[in-house]
């Protein structure tokens, strides 16, 4: 497969958010494919990191009550 190359210009800002964004061993190219491609499926990478781990654990919590609640009206119902 023959690739063909670009030289861009962007400012140092704009090179900082594109080094931050991008994943381990993922080249600047796919990022920008990622980035903007029109997909509309998410892998579990481009989630990653969305919340912190404290968010993560309440709502691991209240999923837990309430998976709780439901299970107490199933039975009060059988």
């Amino acid at each position: 497969m023959f690739m063909t190359t670009k030289t861009i210009t962007i400012t140092e800002d704009s090179y900082g958010l594109l080094f931050n964004n991008k994943f381990e061993n993922e080249s600047f190219s796919e990022e920008i494919v990622r980035v903007f491609s029109k997909k509309e499926a998410k892998t579990w990478k481009d989630l990653f990191g969305i919340i912190s781990e404290t968010e993560g654990e309440k709502m691991l919590e209240d999923l837990k009550k309430i998976r709780s609640k439901n299970i107490k009206m199933i039975r009060s119902r059988l």
